[in-house]
């Protein structure tokens, strides 16, 4: 089997967690996995030795910027100092990469790294919450958007915060091997394979659901079991016990959008594996997924993944 080269740069002062993640997502071994392809997965520095990480342990790295040479995806986890630039030696390895044609993902800080390689200039590009006045600052021509949990422009590709990098790393998988897959390995790792909303429901308070002793997280089961019927807010608020108004208040308190908003990203997302591997037509797919018309469903698919319907069954199932 062959194989696509991830490796990630690591730096002085690095959270293990952003580390751990691409290594989860891309150093396992995935036999169970029908592809015709997998990641093979090292990590690199400015120079090989032992790196700090935080918590106060080190880690041992082998390989130094030459490997970034025959990288096929670059993964540049946080970056411990966010006020300054990386020396010119990386920021020259990660401008050579980008021009051969590697891909580059940045987690939380590492969009720091990338902007100031100049590559972000005039590309949105997402960074923690935290963080992103002082990108915006710093690098006026990154366009930064700090609600997104990941963005997809193509060859470069950024996220926001810590858990972020999980969905960011999830979405490469999908998009190298479609949905089935990409939810496959978010099931091994016992994580969503995509979180629907940004961060902004995360700044104010972070809330975990349980729908035994939770009645939207009740509501959010069972649209979930059964996302092919007609629901709609009176339907879901019966199943909470709750009024209409009570329901769709405490809905939005949870969960920082709607009722109908996150219904719909529900069934755009139950969409794509069957776009992916089934051969129905469009209008079929729609009602498969709870759409009354396909124009609805064209309309949402639309707004919410940025292609038609049939533009990503043509790309995924090429793929």
């Amino acid at each position: 089997m062959r194989t696509h080269r991830v490796v990630v740069l690591g730096f002085d002062g690095m959270a293990p967690f952003e580390l751990g993640v691409t290594a989860e997502v891309f150093a396992l071994p995935r036999p169970e996995l029908d592809v015709d392809w997998w990641y093979s997965f090292s990590l690199c520095a400015e120079r090989p030795g032992r790196l700090r990480a935080l918590g106060g342990f080190t880690i041992e790295v082998s390989h130094g910027l030459r490997s970034l040479a025959g990288a096929d995806t670059i993964v540049l986890p946080g970056t411990a100092d966010v006020h300054g630039d990386p020396p010119s030696e990386v920021l020259d390895a990660l401008r050579r990469a980008h021009a051969r044609g590697a891909r580059l993902v940045s987690i939380c800080s590492g969009a720091f790294v990338l902007a100031a390689t100049g590559l972000l200039d005039g590309l949105p590009a997402a960074t923690h919450w935290r963080y992103a006045a002082l990108l915006r600052a710093r690098f006026p021509r990154v366009r930064v958007d700090p609600d997104v949990l990941y963005l997809d422009s193509g060859q470069i590709l950024t996220s926001a915060g810590t858990a972020a990098g999980i969905d960011l790393c999830l979405h490469i998988v999908r998009r190298d091997h479609g949905a089935d897959i990409a939810n496959r390995v978010a099931r091994r790792m016992v994580v969503a394979p995509h979180r629907a909303g940004g961060q902004t429901q995360f700044i104010e308070q972070p809330v975990t659901h349980t729908a035994e002793d939770d009645p939207i997280g009740a509501v959010i089961s069972h649209a979930l079991a059964h996302i092919d019927e007609q629901l709609d807010v009176n339907a879901l608020a019966r199943v909470a016990h709750l009024s209409p108004r009570q329901f769709s208040r405490r809905f939005k308190a949870a969960t920082a959008t709607s009722p109908a908003r996150w219904l719909t990203e529900q069934r755009i997302d139950a969409s794509l594996p069957l776009l992916e591997r089934d051969s129905r037509l469009i209008e079929s797919i729609a009602g498969a997924v709870g759409f009354t018309t396909a124009a609805s469903y064209r309309k949402h698919f639309r707004a919410i993944i940025g292609i038609s319907p049939l533009a990503y069954r043509r790309e995924f199932q090429t793929r």
